[in-house]
């Protein structure tokens, strides 16, 4: 079976976050995106504490499909340094985990 990742990243409202989720699922690089808002992010950024309201979207994908996402998540993403991070999934549902597979290409 395929190594699954979920793979995150954020975007400042929630139609942002439903393009990049459909359009990741759509290639299919993604099986499922998830969205959840909103949250609220802190972080420093050129030299400045900042604070926004942001969406968070959830991809599930596999190891194969990560290095099309990544891509297309910075090419569709406005974020001058979007944040992108991928983690392995180290258990699951067997048939969850072979749905994630089954719903994704390598393009």
């Amino acid at each position: 079976m395929a190594q699954a990742l979920t793979v995150l990243t954020t975007t400042d409202s929630a139609a942002k976050a439903e393009e990049l989720a459909r359009g990741a699922v759509e290639a299919r690089l993604a099986a499922c995106a998830q969205i959840s808002a909103p949250v609220t992010s802190v972080y420093r950024w050129k030299n400045a504490v900042e604070t926004a309201e942001e969406w968070q979207v959830l991809f599930k994908t596999t190891q194969a499909c990560y290095t099309a996402l990544e891509a297309y998540l910075v090419a569709a993403h406005d974020y001058e340094t979007p944040e992108i991070i991928a983690t392995p999934v180290v258990g699951g549902s067997p048939a969850y985990l072979a749905w994630i597979e089954a719903e994704t290409m390598v393009p």
